[in-house]
């Protein structure tokens, strides 16, 4: 079986109509079947769009910080994913970078469901 990574860079602002972004792209997956997707919060990084490097610092009450989605699944199904969600990248005013790459999968074990 092939099996990939798929890796979106965004920014925790940015956002859909209605929702974060970051919380709406890991909705889709999960509703998609996709087998596994985690969103990740840098604590400093910058874009190409970017004027200052973004940084956590513990008195801002408003971050703009990189997130990081990952998804792992079969190649083509994440091909599939990105390619319904190509046309909501492309309209991101600030940008966003979505790489994929092959990866091994060494154990895929399920818990039980609570």
């Amino acid at each position: 079986m092939d099996n990939s990574v798929l890796k979106i860079y965004i920014s925790s602002t940015d956002k859909t109509e209605n929702e974060l972004l970051y919380e709406y792209i890991v909705q889709e997956a999960r509703k998609t079947g996709i087998t596994g997707a985690t969103a990740y919060r840098g604590i400093m990084g910058y874009g190409p769009s970017s004027k200052h490097i973004h940084t956590s610092k513990f008195w801002e009450l408003t971050e703009k910080l990189p997130i990081v989605i990952e998804l792992v699944d079969e190649t083509e199904k994440l091909k599939s994913f990105y390619k319904n969600l190509e046309n909501l990248f492309n309209k991101l005013p600030k940008g966003c970078l979505v790489t994929l790459q092959p990866t091994e999968v060494l154990l895929h074990k399920q818990g039980q469901n609570k």
